[in-house]
């Protein structure tokens, strides 16, 4: 329970403190937001700042501080450490930095974003990798949420149903415009999902569960290390490049720049804490780390939350509490698409103020999700979490070298550092991974650390370069 609280408190110190320090480096200021210079009411909408907030954490916070929290449970109690630091040090900055300067940009979206820090090629490929990014998480934020819902209704209500629901739900979320059903909904949503989280966290200390207190040794059962494993699994609860693939929305609906320490970072804290509270109901009611990996493995993701849910609830709470879980995902899986659609118009000028338009480049992006959903979950899961790494990766050294031109005494420590670190954590996993090389440990950990060398010393030579007033194509700035 010591350790619960701690973590806790450092989340909200976080806030209040290191955010402060990034806001402080960004410098907001008074500059017309994109959506009062130019509101389209589509995408541009203008919304009040608590009804943004809302958005954005339901945006970023699908099954990854449920499920991967989890998931990240079965290492142990060290997984309060990533969450906490992954949050406050790199989740955090990484999702205020790109929110941030999609506002600078107009409301460009994250490919954009890097192509104007990084490089032509980087946006190049960064525009491939966001859409295939997003299109893995809105079919992970279909199949979860569809298996959950077909435990609590009648059997021909199966999953495959409940697929076709939502992906027609996705299909009118991602062509409205942002305030007439993602606008009403979430505020709803936000309740749900609070109320959801605070029942999980009631019915541990009610039923006199022991909250688990941090222990730096063990590791997963089956053998996997910490190291990068853990780092991975977690995804959403501590860093996500998904996020930065949705803070651009909400960078096109906020009022004004002195609200985005507010909307940006405050929602990654709060995405903490819900996977806090998982993390910590995972491995308080299964017993231990042990009985959480069997559970999972025994019931899948999908059934220990409604396990969990039910037995620490009862029948009528545990549907409530399954609810806000499915919630959480479904109001991620909408704006991934919806977020793959503006990337795609971004990408080729097209025009998304017509219907028609939407709808044309919307249709696909379903369809190719739909199919994906006959892939195995864990599978998809896999893969969705090493991408979801590596665009973060990406995207903090974008931020670093947007602080290289604005913030030269703070690029280093606030996104050049999580963003060498990050580069460590996907290059060791994908060289070690079942998905990847599969090499050994004492292979994938020094080319992990000298790739991140690497990245750290071409990011140095660019940042030179822009100091010297060079743009990274060799040619001095105007």
């Amino acid at each position: 329970m010591i350790t619960f609280l701690c973590a806790l408190f450092l989340l909200v110190a976080g806030y209040f403190g290191y955010g402060r320090l990034v806001e402080r480096a960004f410098r907001p200021d008074e500059r017309p937001t994109p959506a009062m210079a130019h509101p389209d009411g589509v995408d541009y909408v203008p919304m009040k700042t608590w009804r943004v907030f809302l958005i954005q954490l339901l945006n970023i916070a699908g099954t990854g501080p449920i499920f991967g929290a989890l998931m990240g449970a079965v290492f142990g109690p060290v997984v309060y450490l990533w969450i906490v630091l992954g949050c406050i040090l790199g989740g955090a900055v990484h999702d205020y930095m790109t929110g941030m300067i999609s506002v600078r940009m107009n409301g460009a979206s994250v490919s954009e974003i890097v192509g104007r820090y990084l490089g032509g090629t980087a946006k190049q490929i960064m525009r491939v990798f966001s859409v295939v990014l997003l299109v893995l998480v809105g079919t992970v934020f279909t199949t979860s949420p569809a298996a959950l819902l077909a435990r609590l209704t009648p059997a021909w209500m199966d999953q495959g149903v409940w697929v076709a629901v939502i992906l027609v739900y996705y299909l009118l979320a991602t062509l409205l415009p942002i305030d007439k059903l993602i606008g009403k909904l979430y505020p709803i949503f936000g309740i749900v999902l609070g109320v959801m989280a605070l029942g999980i966290m009631g019915g541990l200390l009610a039923g006199g569960y022991t909250l688990p207190e941090l222990a730096l040794t063990g590791q997963h059962p089956s053998g996997t290390p910490v190291w990068p494993y853990m780092f991975v699994t977690v995804a959403c609860g501590a860093v996500s490049g998904f996020h930065a693939t949705q803070s651009p929305m909400m960078a096109r609906c906020i009022k004004s720049e002195a609200d985005g320490r507010k909307v940006f970072y405050g929602a990654m804290l709060a995405e903490g804490v819900i996977a806090l509270v998982w993390a910590s109901a995972g491995i308080a009611f299964y017993g231990a780390t042990g009985g959480l990996q069997a559970a999972l493995t025994q019931l899948g993701q999908s059934g220990v939350v409604y396990d969990l849910s039910v037995s620490l609830l009862g029948v009528v709470g545990g549907a409530l509490a399954v609810v806000g879980v499915v919630v959480c995902p479904v109001s991620s899986g909408d704006t991934a698409f919806r977020s793959a659609r503006l990337t795609i118009a971004d990408w080729f000028h097209i025009d998304q103020s017509p219907l028609s338009r939407r709808l044309a480049v919307t249709l696909p992006l379903l369809a190719v999700g739909a199919c994906l959903t006959q892939v195995d979950f864990d599978v998809v899961w896999r893969y969705f979490s090493w991408s979801n790494q590596t665009l973060a990766m990406i995207a903090l050294w974008a931020a670093a070298m947007y602080l290289v031109e604005n913030a030269p005494m703070a690029f280093w420590p606030l996104c050049a550092v999580p963003a060498a670190f990050m580069s460590a954590v996907s290059c060791t996993y994908i060289l070690m991974a079942q998905e990847g090389l599969g090499l050994p440990q004492q292979i994938a950990y020094p080319i992990g650390a000298l790739f991140a060398l690497g990245c750290a010393a071409l990011f140095a030579v660019g940042a030179a370069r822009k100091k010297n007033g060079r743009s990274l194509s060799g040619e001095r700035k105007v």
